[in-house]
């Protein structure tokens, strides 16, 4: 839209105020002229397929493999809820890290003949040999994240591995932190009181150093698991 530049909005500059932003009058904030919003597919047009979340798109794109494929990672590292037309302005540091984790997560659902696979499959199966002896680093991945979420998202984490990657996190989330390979506590406090290696090692042996914040609440849930594994060997 010539108003807009394709914003959607206007912004209306104020001398001694702060700048106002208005719904554009010629495209009414959808950002598309009238010829390209009258094309539709299925009763909705770009405005309204961009409005749809990722989980709501999955139902509306069956039958359509590629774009499922790429829809079904999103869902899959936690990020289902954001919509497809989501300005990547918006979205917070742990979605922005997830946003990039997916483009990392080459489907595997699609396994074909590399000799007839076509250009954009042949990317993926470069992209996905690349990520082999890769080392990836995330901070604070599962901020914001829903309980249900934060194990899809390890989920996530464990395909990268098994694909020959190497994953480093800076978490604080114990769900997570209980799942690693090899923990690095730093502190024993925060800010100047911290900066120390408190004690390295599996959860297990993190979990017996006492002088280490992460390993009595480690312990607390480790041995929260080993009850409830027991209560459920006795029901069987």
């Amino acid at each position: 839209m010539r108003t807009c530049q394709g914003d959607g909005t206007v912004t209306v500059e104020m001398q001694f105020l702060a700048d106002v932003e208005l719904v554009c009058e010629d495209c009414k904030g959808t950002r598309y002229k009238p010829g390209v919003l009258d094309v539709r597919y299925k009763n909705k047009n770009i405005h309204d397929v961009l409005n749809l979340t990722v989980r709501e798109a999955l139902q509306f794109f069956t039958g359509h493999p590629k774009i499922m494929d790429k829809l079904r990672v999103l869902e899959e590292v936690g990020l289902g809820y954001l919509r497809l037309g989501q300005s990547a302005t918006t979205l917070s540091g742990g979605e922005a890290q997830r946003m990039k984790l997916a483009a990392h997560l080459v489907p595997a659902a699609r396994q074909r003949d590399f000799g007839s696979a076509t250009v954009e499959e042949k990317e993926e199966r470069k992209k996905a040999r690349a990520g082999k002896g890769a080392l990836y680093i995330f901070d604070e991945p599962t901020t914001g994240l829903h309980f249900d979420d934060v194990s899809k998202l390890l989920a996530a984490f464990r395909k990268l591995i098994d694909a020959g990657g190497s994953v480093l996190v800076i978490e604080h989330n114990m769900d997570v932190i209980k799942t690693a390979d090899w923990i690095i506590d730093l502190g024993p406090e925060g800010g100047g009181r911290g900066g120390q290696v408190v004690v390295t090692g599996t959860p297990e042996t993190v979990a017996k150093q006492t002088k280490s914040h992460t390993g009595k609440w480690l312990a607390r849930i480790l041995k929260n698991e080993r009850i409830v594994d027991s209560e459920s060997n006795g029901r069987k």
